[in-house]
């Protein structure tokens, strides 16, 4: 299987690729802005892409990776931007920043790869609880849960248009995960699940998950709501 990860380069995204990159069937495309942690597994089955989804080149960046790449089987558009600031304080760059990497980038890097997809292909679109309609929601999170809770929706809107090809397209809604971008955010906080622990089940759905699902939003997270 080729399978593109985005955020690959620490947290949730590089457990992915490890796990990914364990079946020497798969040849996993890591996209990162820091790619040194793949560097050091030194897997011949994980191509690596250096892209920063906040610069402006970044859609030509992803034109390229994909003109690589002769099939795409799977998607996991993990990349997240997330600021932590009052409403009143969010300024236009952290509003283009989030809205850039949370929404444009997986909507441009879907549209790049449909041509290389084919019937059994599957999009996985990592949002967060905090655009999951009805969840808890917490102050300093406009810009990040509103832009979580755009990836949502177009996953819905995707999933109609590309059904009559068979590509299936699903969105996971994740809890609170002790990664760095966390820690940045909410210093000192202490989320109940590890990165490790949510890439064995992100990985298990990519790879199945498109069999029983498409165009839902599951809620991945141990708090009610």
């Amino acid at each position: 299987m080729n399978i593109i990860v985005t955020g690959a380069g620490r947290g949730i995204g590089f457990e992915l690729v490890k796990k990914l990159s364990s079946n020497f069937d798969n040849k996993i495309y890591a996209i990162s802005r820091n790619l040194d942690q793949i560097e050091a597994l030194g897997a011949t089955n994980i191509m690596q892409f250096s892209m920063d989804f906040t610069s402006e080149t970044f859609k030509e960046k992803v034109d390229m990776l994909v003109e690589e790449i002769d099939s795409v089987d799977i998607i996991i558009n993990n990349a997240g931007y997330l600021v932590n600031k009052p409403f009143s304080e969010i300024d236009l760059n952290d509003l283009q920043n989030s809205y850039q990497v949370n929404v444009f980038a997986p909507f441009l890097l879907i549209q790049a790869a449909k041509p290389k997809m084919k019937a059994g292909s599957h999009v996985v679109n990592i949002s967060s609880m905090g655009g999951f309609q009805g969840s808890a929601k917490f102050p300093g999170l406009s810009a990040y849960s509103s832009s979580k809770a755009a990836i949502a929706n177009l996953t819905e809107i995707l999933a109609e248009e590309l059904k009559e090809e068979g590509i299936k397209v699903n969105c996971l809604a994740l809890g609170a995960v002790q990664t760095e971008m966390l820690e940045e955010a909410f210093p000192g906080y202490q989320a109940p699940i590890t990165p490790d622990e949510m890439a064995k089940f992100i990985t298990q759905f990519a790879l199945n998950g498109g069999d029983y699902f498409n165009g839902k939003i599951l809620p991945v997270s141990l708090s009610t709501p």
